[in-house]
């Protein structure tokens, strides 16, 4: 599987901060949920792939 592997699978996403000064990103999905947390500036180097990658999908759609 990659990437670009297209999958029929539904999922709810939820971002935001902890109580402990933490971001987290909780997935869930088919009664799954996965947390992950992350450090302040470890979720702003996601922030700027993300980013990165809508620029990137841009340009393949121009």
């Amino acid at each position: 599987m990659s990437i670009n592997t297209e999958r029929d699978i539904q999922a709810n996403l939820q971002i935001g901060p902890t109580d402990h000064g933490m971001v987290r990103l909780f997935i869930e999905a088919d009664g799954v949920e996965i947390p992950m947390d992350f450090e302040p500036e470890e979720a702003e180097e996601i922030a700027d792939e993300i980013r990165a990658a809508a620029e990137a999908a841009r340009a393949v759609q121009a």
